[in-house]
């Protein structure tokens, strides 16, 4: 009985996770009428607006990614650039003020939260914007991401990324469209359980200091729901970044990622509901908890699948399903075909969370990070 009890409480979950919960926000969005709704422009002169590029050793990309910031559609006497350089022991620094950056810090090696940090404290923009140093923005993506501070209610707002296809067998592109699909209907409805580290702004009385331990991409949209901001998603502000270009390096950046998520999970108050509406409360559960917990409701559902499959009929079904899931990850590398690539890069990104949280338990605990191969 208790493994009756665990298989279908896990399989439960991880369907809810993975396909109620997107049908869900889709109803709600569409018994409300929230989807599509216009974000107004500024009608009086823009606001001044400070980007601020957190660079580690990234000599070979800061000059294109301040050219790309220089040539957006944006009153230049508006708009500062600040390049924190995060404890640099190439060329970055000189390359970004000869590419026209306004500050370049040169700081000690802290962390890409310390470094954001440092970077505020010399910006002079009523609104605060970051991007990383391998992204590119669309000329009118800041004009766009600001207009979003139109709403007074309105304290963060995280623009569109896309990740460009090398070729490779990483799959984050399709994951992505997903997960951008997903924040359209969490925008639309309350606020973005998450953001992303290639295009987003804040106001300058709603920067967070957390824990350089953490990441902005969780703490900053929970944590401004909590004190009663918005956070919001804006699809026109649009984005690109060169993904890894195989699965192994994206499980590199993804057990990267997952280090930083479980302080941010257990330490930063996400957990708790306090401060939360009781719709996003739901879209915490559904989207965050549920979400980080998808390795081990998939190895509860095997185990406990394993034990019941001496039971004949939909036992022995749902266990084959689950050896096909398996099988066709591990196949993927010889036989490159799109769905076993997919299930391949669903298989290994999930096991990069779970190893992230052993890492996270054994006190593998760094603010400090390497680029990951072929990323720049």
């Amino acid at each position: 009985m208790i493994a009756v009890i665990v298989f279908w409480a896990a399989a439960a979950l991880l369907a809810y996770t993975q396909v109620g919960y997107p049908l869900l926000l889709a109803l709600l969005s569409r018994l409300r009428g929230t989807a599509g709704q216009p974000v107004r422009a500024w009608e009086d002169d823009l606001p001044r607006v400070s980007v601020i590029v957190p660079a580690y050793n990234e000599q070979e990309v800061i000059a294109g990614r301040i050219a790309n910031l220089r040539s957006l559609d944006y009153p230049q006497e508006r708009l500062e650039l600040i390049v924190a350089c995060d404890g640099a022991s190439d060329e970055t620094a000189a390359r970004a003020r000869a590419a026209g950056a306004d500050r370049v810090l040169e700081l000690p090696r802290g962390g890409k939260i310390r470094a954001q940090d440092a970077g505020v404290d010399h910006a002079g923009g009523a609104l605060l914007a970051f991007s990383d140093a391998n992204a590119h923005w669309q000329p009118d993506a800041l004009r766009r991401l600001v207009d979003a501070f139109t709403d007074p209610r309105v304290g963060y707002a995280c623009g569109d990324v896309t990740f460009l296809d090398a070729g490779g067998s990483n799959q984050e592109g399709l994951y992505w469209r997903y997960e951008m699909w997903l924040r359209r209907m969490e925008s639309s409805l309350a606020s973005i359980t998450a953001g992303n580290g290639a295009i987003y702004a804040t106001r300058r009385e709603t920067y967070l200091r957390i824990d350089p331990l953490a990441g902005h991409d969780l703490s900053f949209p929970s944590g401004l729901v909590k004190r009663g901001w918005r956070a919001v998603y804006v699809p026109q502000a649009r984005a690109s970044e060169k993904m890894a270009p195989s699965i192994e390096r994206e499980f590199e950046r993804k057990r990267r990622m997952a280090r930083a998520t479980w302080p941010t999970m257990f330490q930063s108050g996400l957990l708790s509901p306090r401060g939360y509406s009781p719709l996003y409360a739901l879209m915490i559960f559904s989207h965050r908890i549920l979400r980080y917990a998808v390795p081990f409701l998939h190895a509860l559902a095997l185990a406990a699948n394993a034990v019941l499959v001496t039971r004949g009929g939909i036992y022995v079904a749902t266990l084959a399903l689950q050896l096909a899931l398996l099988a066709g990850a591990a196949l993927a590398p010889a036989v490159p075909a799109r769905p076993l690539l997919v299930a391949r890069y669903y298989l290994v990104t999930n096991w990069a969370i779970a190893i992230g949280f052993w890492d996270w338990l054994r006190g593998e605990r760094s603010p400090v990070w390497e680029t990951v191969e072929g990323t720049r």
